[in-house]
C-alpha cells in the first residue's frame, strides 16, 4: 500500500477527528506533491464533521471560511484548513458556486474538484482514496479534469489557466480532451477578476517551465488575458540578429532568467511594443526603433490592468525600458556611467534580463554579445567590491551637509548633488566630504 508521510500536526488533527467518530483525510495538492516527492505548501484536511463539530474538538480555531465549510485549526503557530465534505451549487458567475451543500460522502467531495491529480485523499488507516485515477495521471505525467472538462471549466473559468499553470509547475502535458476544452472555454476567463488571473500568471511564469506560456497562446487564453502577446507571435523579425518571431523569441528567453517574479515578467514584456514599431527597409530587414520605451509604456498598462502592486509594476517597467541599453563602453568609467544611467538598484537584474535576451537571439552573434556582457559583469563586480560610489546614497556628502555649508534647500540643492554624483562617477577618488564640499562651493549657479 502506498504510504505518505503526513506532518505530525496534521496527523494529530486527523486522529482527534477519527477518535470522535468522524472521517478525515489530507486532500488535494498536498497528496499530489507528497506522491511526487515535492514539498507541500499546505496540508489541507477534509472531513465529514460539520464546522461546528470541528470547533468543539479543538481549543483554538479560526472561522476562515464557514460559508464553504472551512475552519482553520491552530496547532501552535501553524494553521491547518479543515473543510467539511461538500457539493457545490450552480456556478452562475462562472467563478463561484451560488451555494454549497454539506455531504457525508467523500466521493462526492472529490468529484467536485478540478483535476484528477488534485482529487486524491489519504489517511494512514485507509491509505490512498483515488476514485478518478489521479495516481495514473501522475504516472502518465498529465493534467486531466475530473469528469467532463466542459463542466469543470464552465463551473470555474479560472481552472482554464490553472491547468496550464500545473502543467508548467509539474512539467506535465495536458490531456487531449482537457486541452480541447481549454481552447473552447478560454473566453470565459473574462468573468474572472484580474487579481485571480495575475496570481495564476505569476505562478506559471515563476515555474520551472515558463515556456509553457506557449500553451496559453495556442489555446487562445492569451487572446483574453494578454492580447498584446498574440501580436508578438504574429510579428516576424527579419534581421541578422534574430531567427524567430517576437513572441517565439520571448518564449525562448523566459527559461534563461531565474524564477523570480519581476525578472520573468520583464522578459515576458521586454519586446511587447515591437509589433507597433516594426519597419522594413529596402533590403527587407526589419527594424524596431524605439521599441524599448514603447514596450515599457505597454508593460505599464498591462501590469495596471492585471492589478499588480506598484513596486512590482515600477520595477518591471524600468527593466523593460532599459533592457536594450547595450552600448556600454567596456571600461570602469563606462560601466559606472551605465549603472548611474540604468539605476544602481536594478543594474544586476538588467544584466540578467540582457543575458536572457541574448540567449534567445540568433546564434551567429551570441558569442560576441555574451563576451561583451561578461566583461561588463566583471567590471561591475570589481566596482562593487571596491565600494565605488554608484548612487546618491553612496555619495560622501548629503543634502544636510550642503545646507550646513550655507546652501539653501530647494531644486538647486538637488541639482548640485546630481552634478557631484556625476563627477564622482567619472572620478571615484573625488568621493570625500571635504573635496565635494569644495566642488559644490565653486559650482556656478544655473542661469535663470
Amino acid at each position: 500500500m502506498l504510504r505518505i508521510q503526513i506532518p505530525e500536526k496534521a496527523n494529530h488533527i486527523i486522529s482527534v477527528l477519527a477518535e470522535a467518530g468522524f472521517e478525515a483525510y489530507v486532500v488535494g495538492g498536498c497528496v499530489r506533491d507528497a506522491i511526487l516527492g515535492r514539498t507541500a505548501a499546505d496540508w489541507d484536511i477534509t472531513t465529514n464533521a460539520l464546522p461546528s463539530q470541528v470547533k468543539t474538538l479543538f481549543p483554538r480555531t479560526l472561522d476562515t471560511g464557514l460559508q464553504h465549510g472551512t475552519v482553520t485549526v491552530m496547532q501552535g503557530r501553524e494553521g491547518f484548513e479543515v473543510t467539511t465534505y461538500r457539493i457545490d451549487g450552480e456556478y452562475l458567475d462562472g467563478r463561484h458556486p451560488d451555494k454549497v451543500t454539506f455531504t457525508p460522502s467523500l466521493l462526492e467531495d472529490l468529484r467536485r474538484r478540478d483535476f484528477t491529480v488534485n482529487a486524491m485523499a489519504y489517511n494512514e488507516a485507509e491509505g490512498l482514496v483515488d476514485a478518478f485515477d489521479g495516481l495514473g495521471d501522475l504516472e502518465r505525467r498529465q493534467i486531466r479534469c475530473v469528469g467532463d472538462p466542459r463542466e469543470r471549466f464552465t463551473e470555474d473559468a479560472l481552472r482554464i489557466l490553472r491547468a496550464v499553470r500545473f502543467s508548467a509547475q509539474l512539467d506535465f502535458t495536458i490531456e487531449a480532451g482537457t486541452c480541447a476544452a481549454l481552447a473552447k472555454f478560454a473566453p470565459n476567463l473574462r468573468k474572472v477578476s484580474a487579481e485571480r488571473i495575475q496570481t495564476e500568471l505569476v505562478k506559471l511564469l515563476a515555474s520551472p517551465h515558463p515556456e509553457a506560456f506557449r500553451t496559453v497562446w495556442e489555446t487562445g487564453i492569451s487572446a483574453v488575458i494578454l492580447p498584446e502577446f498574440d501580436a508578438c507571435m504574429e510579428t516576424p523579425q527579419q534581421s541578422p540578429h534574430h531567427c524567430w518571431s517576437v513572441g517565439e523569441h520571448t518564449l525562448r528567453a523566459l527559461p534563461f532568467v531565474e524564477a523570480e517574479k519581476s525578472l520573468r515578467l520583464a522578459v515576458l514584456l521586454h519586446d511587447i511594443g515591437k509589433p507597433l514599431t516594426r519597419t522594413t527597409d529596402e533590403a527587407g530587414v526589419d527594424h524596431f526603433y524605439g521599441h524599448a520605451p514603447r514596450s515599457a509604456e505597454l508593460a505599464n498598462g498591462i501590469l495596471r490592468r492585471l492589478k499588480f502592486d506598484n513596486d512590482t509594476r515600477k520595477k518591471v517597467v524600468r527593466l523593460v525600458q532599459v533592457h536594450d541599453d547595450w552600448q556600454i563602453p567596456l571600461t570602469p568609467k563606462g560601466v559606472r556611467r551605465a549603472v548611474h544611467r540604468i539605476g544602481a538598484d536594478i543594474f544586476p537584474d538588467y544584466l540578467k534580463v540582457r543575458r536572457a535576451d541574448i540567449l534567445a537571439q540568433a546564434p551567429a552573434f551570441q558569442e560576441e554579445k555574451l563576451g561583451e556582457l561578461g566583461e561588463t559583469e566583471r567590471l561591475y563586480q570589481e566596482i562593487v567590491e571596491q565600494q565605488e560610489c554608484l548612487s546618491l546614497k553612496d555619495l560622501a556628502v548629503t543634502g544636510r551637509d550642503l545646507i550646513a555649508a550655507g546652501m539653501k534647500p530647494g531644486p538647486e540643492l538637488g541639482r548640485v548633488l546630481e552634478e557631484l554624483l556625476a563627477l564622482v562617477i567619472d572620478h571615484p577618488e573625488y568621493n570625500t566630504k571635504e573635496l565635494l564640499l569644495e566642488k559644490a562651493r565653486i559650482m556656478p549657479p544655473v542661469s535663470s
